[in-house]
């Protein structure tokens, strides 16, 4: 089972703007919303792959009621919390004129002491061993930045493998629990190390670091120049694909949902950077934070280039 933990979980609304520009009126062209968050993301991800899911975490409201229907229509196993207030609205605006995606997130409820400790309690009574927990995305304000390290060390106790995705002070507390996998971007990496990171090699060089936790398996994302897959051995650089963009949002979601597929089907380390990036690649292809379909995807495994490295050589 692959279990998602999404604690400030958002209703996407995805609005097209032709030529969009600041201090104008701008137009609609089209718009849509979304069940969103990035670990609601990640269980969409794996449920278009074939896999089960099933998503946790804190809702509030009408919007938070929207969220549990959508997952609810798509068949994925759902198991939220409901407290009082009322779940975010995320706004994208993607110009498909001028190439450009906008986020405008909202902050998000704070979140009550026993509220947690509930959903704590609910998500690592839903794991056990040989299961695999993904922890992404950010929290509300008023939750300790070391709550995703509390939940890796107690999983990592029952046997679970647990991947962090996450920026900040909740991706350097969570890699010290030693997380079995961890994706960064590039900015995040930068960020981490406070140090501008220019080249593929640079990144490599400075997240080497991070197997010192315990971590098993790092992947950079690069966007459209394409990722980075570091095991303490070996080292695969991966090219960008080149395809129509429609939207951005959500394709570190989907990679993440296709690492944590890998995982679970114990799939070479080859195979499952090849499925990670195809998953990523298709998901931009779609409208809002849809992952793209699993025909795309396999057309894009094809495409995927591979440049394989021992360590010991490209780290000196």
């Amino acid at each position: 089972m692959i279990v998602t933990l999404t604690l400030n979980p958002a209703v996407d609304k995805t609005i097209e703007i032709d030529s969009f520009q600041i201090n104008h009126v701008n137009r609609v062209s089209s718009a849509r919303l979304d069940a969103g968050g990035k670990g609601i993301n990640v269980s969409k991800g794996v449920h278009t792959l074939g896999e089960k899911s099933k998503a946790m975490g804190i809702l509030a409201g009408k919007s938070g009621q929207f969220i549990k229907e959508q997952l609810d229509i798509l068949k994925i196993d759902n198991d939220f919390l409901f407290v009082g207030g009322e779940t975010r609205t995320n706004i994208k605006v993607v110009d498909r004129i001028n190439h450009s995606n906008t986020d405008i997130n909202e902050k998000g409820p704070d979140i009550a002491e026993p509220d947690l400790a509930e959903v704590i309690c609910k998500t690592l009574e839903a794991v056990h061993d040989g299961d695999i927990l993904v922890l992404s995305g950010s929290v509300p304000s008023n939750i300790d930045s070391n709550i995703y390290g509390v939940l890796i060390a107690r999983a990592k106790e029952k046997g679970v493998k647990t991947i962090l995705d996450a920026d900040g002070a909740l991706l350097k507390q969570g890699i010290k629990a030693g997380p079995y996998l961890v994706k960064p971007n590039i900015y995040e990496l930068e960020r981490l190390y406070n140090t501008q990171i220019t080249s593929k090699e640079k990144a490599i060089e400075v997240a080497m670091d991070i197997f010192a936790y315990g971590v098993e398996l790092i992947v950079i994302s690069l966007g459209e120049e394409g990722s980075i897959l570091m095991t303490k051995e070996e080292t695969v650089i991966v090219e960008g694909i080149e395809v129509d963009v429609i939207s951005t949002v959500g394709a570190g979601d989907s990679m993440v949902a296709a690492l944590a597929v890998a995982i679970h089907r114990d799939y070479p380390l080859e195979k499952a950077i090849r499925l990670a990036t195809a998953t990523s690649a298709a998901s931009v292809m779609t409208s809002g934070t849809e992952t793209g379909e699993m025909n795309v995807i396999e057309q894009l495994e094809k495409k995927v280039k591979l440049i394989s490295y021992d360590n010991r050589e490209v780290v000196k």
